[in-house]
């Protein structure tokens, strides 16, 4: 917990990023699962074990890895609100590493985002939750994250079946 509350000095550490986003999905899913007690998902992580530590300031990248995990379970939870009983809620993590930079795959099986406004949500205060829901600044932020380590992030998403945001960070010896 000491981890979690340290102050993010800007320094990078060599971190071991499959543990780091296992760790953070189990933090996002119990504190979702705090401010709604009658939330239930299925969390999945698959780790690539062969994948070498990388420099990272651990404190940013959890930050872009809570905020993905939230928009996940929101999206999971508003379609089990329409769909009931019949439709099982999922969220996952996977860590690849592919070339020569390592892949965080966050994938949900929700609501989907539209196609039209796929182009849209990595601009500062765009939001598809309901007014006094989001504030539009979570991927924006999560966006410039992950740009200032070198990496990207990218969404494919399909409106009623699924999304899975995809985080390239660079491997450097």
């Amino acid at each position: 917990m000491l981890e979690h509350a340290r102050i993010d000095n800007g320094q990078k550490d060599l971190t071991d990023i499959s543990k780091l986003a296992a760790e953070s999905l189990r933090l996002s899913y119990h504190s979702f699962c705090e401010k709604d007690r009658a939330f239930n998902a299925l969390c999945e992580t698959h780790a690539d074990p062969g994948i070498p530590d990388i420099q990272i300031i651990p404190q940013t990248v959890r930050r872009v890895l809570f905020n993905l995990f939230n928009n996940a379970f929101y999206a999971v939870r508003e379609k089990k609100k329409r769909l009931g009983e019949s439709y099982r809620p999922v969220v996952s993590v996977t860590t690849r590493q592919k070339d020569v930079d390592i892949q965080l795959i966050i994938h949900d099986n929700g609501t989907g985002i539209p196609t039209d406004v796929q182009q849209k949500i990595f601009q500062p205060f765009f939001t598809t939750k309901p007014t006094g829901q989001g504030t539009g600044l979570g991927l924006s932020l999560s966006y410039e994250i992950i740009k200032a380590h070198g990496g990207e992030i990218k969404v494919d998403s399909v409106e009623g079946a699924y999304t899975s945001f995809t985080i390239s960070l660079p491997v450097k010896k």
